[in-house]
């Protein structure tokens, strides 16, 4: 039996050496293509592509499902050949990472060309990312994310900020340097708390007025200067909903591209009972309220289209499931359930 358990350890033991392998020799690679200008171009000709235009992915509706595709790097030159400067604009890419084979994928946006006949040539669709979160697959989810915040980056920081002069991008986009002032900048994201407050035995939930009809979530904010996450929650809780948080405890984090790049760390606060009467801020919240087990049970099981009622009235319905926010809700009913 000795042995036969010594066999198992060292058969799980290789296997997961095999794995850390694997994972060591991409991160390497990626690394070194954020460093070496001439061999990220060389994969730039052998990469993948997800393209966008204006910020907006491309999706390919196949049956009842919406694709993010992969456009290879010969289809990608066939389709720039159609306009000019074919070159340049494999040049704008950004890398966003790379398979186990380590085959690279690029983001482009081709925002100044004309959309139409790209979405002809690829038979796709260029959707706002906020609604192609809703359909995409879970996993193509945060690469769109993080891929659009990258070339948002570049769009946004094309100048210095000390000296003025145009700013040049390296060939990953991995940063942008200012040859007048010899500054580098890098892409950065701003730390957010968002927050599922409950007194026990209820949630507390929220919406803006911008949030589509019907919508709610968890209560959310950014970290002010030298704050640490406990003392934004905090504050933000205090701020919105007039509630005092008694405890509270880490759940995750996701990174977020709403409104720009974010970083989102998401706990639990709980709130005293007896102290749980709402005050709300208008000035940053349309509604909010206390929402029980079997509410937000059946508000999971809606989207967008089935909150709509005859009437004209609509139901309450919750982030799509890549929001962290909708992580945080169903911990609290499986903590609840329980």
């Amino acid at each position: 039996m000795a042995a036969v358990c010594q066999a198992l350890h060292r058969r799980t033991s290789s296997l997961l050496c095999r794995l850390h392998s694997t994972y060591v020799r991409k991160m390497r690679y990626l690394n070194k293509l954020k460093e070496d200008d001439s061999l990220c171009r060389q994969a730039q000709t052998s990469g993948t592509f997800y393209l966008f235009h204006n910020l907006s992915p491309l999706l390919q509706e196949v049956g009842k499902k919406y694709l993010v595709p992969q456009i290879s790097a010969s289809e990608m030159r066939r389709i720039l050949e159609k306009f000019q400067e074919a070159e340049q604009w494999i040049e704008k890419s950004v890398l966003i990472g790379c398979s186990e084979e380590n085959m690279p994928h690029f983001a482009l946006d081709l925002g100044a060309l004309e959309k139409s006949v790209i979405e002809s040539e690829l038979q796709g669709l260029f959707t706002d990312l906020r609604k192609a979160l809703f359909v995409v697959d879970g996993k193509d989810s945060p690469l769109l994310a993080s891929a659009q915040s990258l070339l948002r980056w570049h769009d946004s920081h094309q100048y210095c900020s000390k000296t003025g002069q145009p700013t040049q991008k390296n060939a990953a986009g991995s940063k942008r340097l200012c040859q007048a002032s010899g500054i580098t900048y890098y892409p950065q994201m701003s730390p957010v708390v968002i927050t599922l407050v409950s007194n026990g035995s209820h949630c507390l939930l929220a919406r803006q007025p911008s949030f589509p009809p019907g919508m709610y979530t968890a209560l959310s904010g950014f970290c002010d200067m030298g704050e640490n996450v406990e003392e934004t929650v905090r504050r933000e809780v205090a701020e919105e909903v007039g509630l005092e948080v008694e405890s509270l405890r880490y759940s995750a984090s996701q990174h977020w591209p709403f409104p720009s790049s974010s970083l989102m760390m998401a706990c639990h606060a709980l709130v005293r009972a007896q102290q749980a009467e709402i005050s709300m801020n208008s000035l940053e919240l349309e509604e909010a309220r206390w929402f029980g087990l079997e509410e937000i049970m059946e508000g999971l099981k809606r989207g967008p289209r089935s909150s709509k009622q005859d009437d004209g009235s609509i139901l309450p319905w919750f982030p799509p499931k890549q929001a962290i926010a909708r992580q945080l809700i169903c911990e609290w009913v499986k903590q609840q359930s329980a």
